[in-house]
């Protein structure tokens, strides 16, 4: 069984490999200015999850649409799968798998960015979305781990340097708050 400062240096070391990543860091900033381009232009930010990545989801979509550090108005921004009657009516109507994808169709624009989350890279109903928000001709990008899956084969992804499902949701939502705070430093300066 690992301690306590184990597990907090488990943390420390993948946010280190992060730091150490020229790529990485890249591809936050890119991202960040693809949102910021994405909301100047009358888009919205759609995210989308499972699990973990669900509340992940949830939590950055609501950083924009209430506030991050400053007072601002809200940012264009959702969570798919918030609606629990379409998500069991997909699923019932027609397969689980569907349950994000439905209402991406219905929601989303090609002037929008989507974010999949998906900490294994092959949740099948994030996958469908993704096709789907190329389709629709949207600025797309993956959010996964360094087991990349068939995420990182569809989209440009931000692979977290680790295997494990803890440090790469910690990691998700450290990234999540620093696009919170560049894109409000930008707009909202």
């Amino acid at each position: 069984m690992k301690t306590i400062p184990e597990l907090i240096h488990e943390s420390i070391d993948t946010k280190k490999k992060l730091l150490d990543s020229p790529e990485i860091l890249t591809l936050i900033g890119e991202i960040a200015e693809s949102a910021i381009s994405v909301l100047r232009n009358g888009g919205k930010l759609i995210f989308a999850g499972n699990g973990g990545s669900f509340a992940d989801a949830l939590h950055l979509s609501a950083e924009f649409i209430s506030r991050f550090k400053k007072d601002r108005a809200p940012l264009a921004s959702i969570a798919l799968g918030c609606n629990n009657s379409a998500v069991t009516a997909i699923g019932n109507d027609y397969d689980y798998s569907d349950s994000l994808v439905r209402e991406l169709q219905a929601l989303g624009q090609k002037k929008d960015l989507f974010i999949a989350i998906s900490t294994s890279g092959n949740s099948k109903n994030i996958l469908k979305c993704i096709d789907e928000a190329k389709k629709i001709g949207m600025t797309v990008y993956g959010w996964t781990g360094n087991k990349k899956g068939k995420i990182s084969e569809m989209t440009r992804c931000l692979e977290i340097p680790s295997a494990e499902t803890a440090r790469i949701q910690e990691c998700h939502i450290m990234v999540g708050h620093i696009l919170c705070e560049m894109i409000d430093n930008t707009l909202f300066s």
